[in-house]
């Protein structure tokens, strides 16, 4: 099939690009001697994350515990749930344990949670594992590691008999404030050692830290050492995006995921080609801006050839539909009603997440399509 006879908008995914970006982050991490666990939030599906961790079920991180379901049901054995969980959830965790045996790994900062899952499990005759979550400099979430209430934490879970210890994990997301290769670097450096400060503590008092977690795509890429750092958690490199190119960190020769979209209209009155793929189909996200003015909602390719077509951009978005500005009423002619366009996202995980399924192509070919999960 070509990629003619497709519908649109669809979700395409460049398998060759996939292929390549996963074997770069797999050859990197081996290089620095860190355990790679991609995190597959914005992949969601089996098939992108088999290429993720070289073909074998290895560890992995999730977002939500619908994936933590998927993947686990499939293989995965080894699975970090990423986003600090609260009492009512404990029952949904508890049922992926029990009917898949995985090794899930829960993560928390809040002492009631985990006060309140010792009783959950206590009750429920299982046994449940958690990492502490520390921030380490972005101020979302997590815990200082020199914090009383860290140890406090920890202490709680460890002395639980129905709770594991297993470690400490942090994201360093402020990493994505610059583009400065230098400023990311000193991101990293703390990243990292807030992660072993909070590791030693927990080992200075006795108690046990086997898991040293930490990531974002920018920091894995450019942090000087992993020294003391057990793993690294990253999954944007898989597909990259404008918001990642422009802050230096890929190429755009790197971006494996693209909207294709249909020319649906010319609005010669504003000046503008009108395309079927507005916020839905693409999202409503500007972060490559900041650092890359006029992206837009995303910027216009060749469908082919993945060449850019000027600096035409997608600047305004309804529900349904996508305006692209055109200064040079030649792009009329080129891109006449019915032509088709490759639009490249400035947020892959909110891009794809509107799609049940990626369209894997090479070159014009469309050589499958391969199931993604959503929800939670």
């Amino acid at each position: 099939m070509r990629i003619t006879d497709l519908e649109t908008p669809r979700l395409l995914l460049d398998l060759d690009r996939l292929e390549r970006n996963t074997a770069a982050m797999r050859a990197h991490c081996r290089s620095k001697s860190v355990a790679l666990r991609p995190h597959v939030k914005t992949a969601k599906s089996l098939d992108v994350t088999l290429l993720a961790t070289g073909g074998e079920p290895l560890g992995i991180t999730v977002s939500t515990l619908k994936e933590a379901d998927y993947f686990a049901r499939a293989g995965y054995g080894d699975i970090l749930y990423a986003v600090g969980i609260v009492p009512r959830k404990l029952a949904h965790a508890a049922r992926i344990v029990r009917e898949t045996g995985v090794d899930l790994v829960l993560v928390t900062d809040a002492l009631s949670v985990a006060l309140a899952a010792g009783e959950f499990a206590a009750r429920e005759g299982l046994r449940l594992s958690f990492v502490v979550e520390i921030d380490s400099g972005e101020h979302r979430s997590g815990l200082l590691p020199d914090a009383p209430a860290m140890i406090e934490l920890a202490r709680a879970i460890h002395q639980h008999p129905r709770l594991a210890l297993r470690g400490v994990m942090t994201h360093a997301g402020h990493s994505y404030a610059t583009d400065d290769p230098a400023g990311i670097r000193k991101v990293a450096r703390l990243e990292c050692e807030a992660a072993r400060a909070a590791a030693e503590k927990l080992r200075g008092a006795g108690m046990p830290c086997d898991i040293v977690s930490v990531g974002s795509t920018p920091t894995v890429l450019l942090a000087e050492s992993f020294d003391g750092i057990t793993e690294v958690r990253c999954g944007i490199y898989m597909f990259w995006d404008l918001s990642q190119l422009s802050r230096k960190v890929c190429k755009e020769s790197d971006l494996a995921a693209s909207v294709l979209a249909s020319v649906i209209g010319h609005n010669r009155t504003a000046g503008a080609l009108i395309l079927d793929a507005g916020a839905l189909a693409l999202s409503k996200d500007l972060g490559a801006n900041a650092f890359m003015p006029g992206t837009g909602y995303g910027l216009l390719c060749d469908p082919f050839t993945m060449e850019r077509l000027g600096d035409l951009a997608v600047t305004i978005v309804h529900q349904e539909h996508g305006t692209v500005p055109v200064k040079d009423e030649a792009w009329y002619e080129r891109l006449p009603v019915g032509s088709l366009v490759r639009v490249l996202p400035n947020h892959a995980c909110i891009t794809c997440a509107a799609y049940d399924s990626y369209d894997v192509v090479r070159g014009g070919e469309v050589i499958g399509s391969w199931s993604r999960i959503n929800g939670w």
